[in-house]
């Protein structure tokens, strides 16, 4: 083998990936396990513990298992506090206005978070995201007991920075970490650990409201529950190792920009549309992607709800975000069509699932009117021991269901566009960024009192009219496969740095 760590003067130094490739020069292909060889070091070591498999640190499989964790403790928290409605308070009013601030700024860091990841890396960006997850839990916990306005709102808006920074670096482990015939697979992972914690939150908030059987305030032993998890998650992150030192199972490479600057990742984000124009057809998938969030917590389980009743709501619509992907991953990724027919098939089958998840929503919103479930009218909210709490409570479910489909069919969309580390960074934060600005309009429309009929109305024609448009981006622009040399475009890197000697692309470029 080569010896990479000397060099004569007045040449470079070679880079961290550079010298990772280096040595598998003058290597067998394969080892006697019939596994690509891997880099020498701690980080690269698989092993056994009786019948379970550890993969190495640094294989897409466990950092991704890690990102999940990380999620399970910040945004899955987040997500089953947020599904209390109001926040764990009774007048929604202070969440409305927390949740404005933070989707106002999470549209305009999110729209440029890619940029902020490629150049920060992984590891930072998810830790600075969980910090952001647990100063908003704390400035809650504050307002119970003093009015603190200021800082309330003030916390939303830095979990939107923190936040945009945080799904970003998610997203792009997600899409470009595994192989083109995994994404399906690595969705449901995720989505399935994720949601996890958001099952966990709501037991949570069960377990200390569970003799509350009026429409009050969560305890204080709720929100410190949760403040604990989420700075965990914070500290998780920083044990994650950067794209740069990932190695597939076939010995294969993320493709990462070599040498990232800020100028360089702010020209990237124009890269990135110019590469495929038609990515912009996705983009009203993405505003829709989390405008039915606000009417699925605040109109329907904080509105018609007690307070203990409103977290195993929370509980059955997270735990139906699992069951969803762990059923849409696997077809996603099926061997027994090509992938350009199960996009087309996966659009089709979430137009239908839409139609009906969202007819049944409209059968029951026809039963009551924000003046119908105002506490300030007498309305005490139902309860699990109410007669007929069964409907309500399966079309929560559903809802649940619905939205593991909607976001793992437009992760899968965007992971089929491209297997580049870089360019999925920057797409990712499109979508989070366009699907903030869709959330704090819909909060603030909700602060305004929209009547929920209307709400539903909007959900139901946003997401079918979402769906005609990406039309033609499903149907023309997803191939079967993306050519290595599409991703490697405006990175500095070659097949030799990403590919091992003997892989199939590689070969097949070579030819």
């Amino acid at each position: 083998m080569a010896d990479v760590s000397a060099n004569e003067p007045g040449t470079s130094q070679p880079t961290e990936k550079e010298v990772m490739a280096q040595q598998f020069v003058d290597e067998p292909t394969f080892n006697e396990h019939g596994e690509p060889h891997r880099p020498s070091g701690w980080m690269y070591k698989s092993f056994r513990l009786g019948f379970l498999y550890i993969p190495w640190y640094a294989s897409p499989r466990f950092q991704l298992a890690m990102v999940s964790f990380v999620c399970f403790m910040c945004p899955g928290m987040f997500n089953a506090l947020s599904g209390l409605g109001g926040g764990g308070k009774q007048d929604k009013t202070l969440a409305n206005e927390m949740n404005i601030a933070l989707y106002s700024t999470f549209a305009v860091v999110g729209f440029f978070a890619g940029t902020i990841v490629n150049r920060i890396g992984i590891r930072l960006s998810l830790s600075i995201g969980g910090i952001g997850y647990c100063i908003y839990s704390i400035s809650l916990l504050v307002s119970v007991h003093h009015n603190v306005r200021g800082f309330n709102i003030f916390a939303g808006a830095l979990l939107g920075v923190c936040a945009g920074i945080l799904w970003s670096a998610q997203g792009a482990i997600m899409l470009s970490y595994p192989n083109e015939q995994k994404k399906g697979a690595y969705f449901a992972w995720f989505w399935g650990i994720f949601n996890v914690g958001a099952c966990v939150g709501s037991l949570i908030a069960l377990g200390t409201n569970i003799d509350v059987k009026e429409a009050v305030d969560v305890s204080d032993g709720t929100y410190i529950a949760f403040i604990v998890l989420m700075a965990f998650g914070a500290v998780l992150a920083l044990m994650l190792c950067n794209g740069t030192r990932v190695i597939r199972s076939d010995g294969s490479r993320v493709v990462m920009k070599k040498n990232p600057s800020w100028q360089s990742e702010l020209i990237g984000l124009w890269e990135t549309i110019k590469f495929d124009p038609y990515v912009v057809l996705l983009f009203p998938m993405f505003w829709s992607s989390n405008w039915f969030y606000t009417y699925q917590q605040n109109a329907v389980n904080g509105a018609y709800f007690n307070t203990r009743t409103k977290p195993l709501n929370g509980f059955l619509y997270w735990f139906a975000q699992i069951i969803g992907a762990m059923v849409l991953g696997p077809l996603l990724d099926l061997k027994y069509f090509r992938r350009s027919v199960r996009a087309k098939a996966s659009l089709v089958g979430l137009f239908i699932v839409t139609m009906a998840v969202w007819g049944g929503g409209y059968a029951w919103q026809k039963h009551y009117t924000r003046a119908d479930v105002n506490p300030k009218n007498g309305w005490k909210g139902w309860d699990w021991t109410t007669p007929g709490f069964v409907g309500p409570m399966f079309l929560y479910f559903f809802y649940g269901l619905y939205d593991s489909l909607w976001q793992g069919c437009v992760y899968w969309y965007m992971g089929a566009l491209s297997n580049s580390g870089r360019r999925s960074a920057n797409v990712v934060g499109f979508y989070k960024g366009i699907q903030s600005a869709g959330a704090a309009v819909m909060w603030s429309l909700d602060r305004d009192e929209t009547p929920y009929m209307n709400e539903l109305i909007s959900n139901w024609a946003l997401l079918c009219g979402s769906l005609v448009i990406a039309a033609p981006l499903i149907f023309l622009r997803i191939k079967d496969t993306v050519d290595i040399q599409e991703d490697l475009q405006n990175t500095g890197e070659t097949i030799e740095e990403v590919l091992p000697e003997g892989h199939p692309e590689k070969r097949a470029s070579v030819s």
